[in-house]
């Protein structure tokens, strides 16, 4: 493969991802850091409750719960992006397929998907799909947050094709007429030579979505499904003060910085690795 291409540096391990970038760490901590300050100086004398509890230790008390529900959180993450990547991949073949009909499908539902707002899907996912089906006369209901699942999984879908495609063009033209001259089948071509190369390249990008995607779970209390957003709410409600809603949504946004930074940190750092060269 041509090293005007794809560039590939050997030269660092993985080991490196939290060694050269140390400083970015280092900020990463201070970003922190002051976050967390500026939650403790909300908590002064006068925000505290008639009760006497400060808001540190609210925060404390409500943290099992936000954890419980941060992690239905990065479930759904998980889920949405796996099934979003089995289908994106698919897609984004039949993008390049040889066949018209099947290319230009494709490309429709790839344009929908990218294109639809995220809380539609959501709400067409929650509301439109049964609550339950029966199988062999046996009744199983669906929850509302697997549908949401489902609604995170379409938009990502469409944008892991367009990665695909994307990589899957990128390889140069002489890859395929070299596999085609010993003799390779087109499936055999994209499966034992094409696709192998398009993974490096691609990961960046998918790793970027997947940060998206996560930031982007907490659209699914609108929908009813009672993650890490929606028990902070029902936090507040419960408390009924008014100088907990800062502190609590910037300790819900540290837990959500804490996760997501690192991941932005690796994709950095991956594209420096595996770029393309312009």
């Amino acid at each position: 493969m041509s090293r005007s291409v794809l560039h590939v540096d050997r030269s660092q391990g993985w080991g490196d991802l939290f060694v050269r970038p140390s400083a970015r760490w280092l900020r990463w901590a201070g970003i922190v850091s002051a976050l967390l300050l500026v939650g403790a100086t909300t908590a002064s004398p006068q925000t505290l409750t008639t009760t006497g509890e400060s808001i540190v230790t609210t925060l404390v008390r409500w943290t099992p719960l936000i954890a419980r529900g941060f992690a239905l959180n990065l479930a759904i993450s998980f889920l949405a992006m796996a099934i979003g990547t089995m289908a994106g991949v698919a897609l984004g073949l039949a993008r390049i397929s040889l066949l018209p009909p099947v290319r230009a499908g494709a490309w429709v539902t790839t344009q929908f998907f990218r294109n639809a707002p995220w809380l539609a899907l959501l709400f067409f996912c929650v509301y439109a799909l049964p609550h339950h089906v029966s199988l062999g006369g046996v009744r199983i209901v669906i929850p509302d947050w697997t549908k949401a699942t489902l609604g995170l999984a379409l938009p990502v879908m469409a944008n892991v094709a367009e990665i695909v495609r994307g990589a899957i063009q990128a390889i140069p033209n002489t890859q395929w007429q070299a596999a085609l001259a010993v003799g390779l089948s087109r499936l055999l071509t994209l499966r034992l030579v094409i696709l192998p190369q398009c993974i490096k390249p691609a990961i960046p990008p998918w790793m970027n979505w997947y940060a998206i995607l996560t930031m982007a779970t907490p659209l699914v209390s609108i929908v009813g499904v009672t993650e890490a957003v929606q028990v902070t709410s029902e936090a507040l409600v419960a408390e009924a003060r008014f100088e907990l809603l800062m502190p609590m949504y910037l300790y819900l946004l540290v837990w959500f910085f804490i996760y997501c930074y690192p991941i932005a940190l690796w994709t950095e750092y991956l594209e420096k690795k595996y770029g393309v060269i312009q």
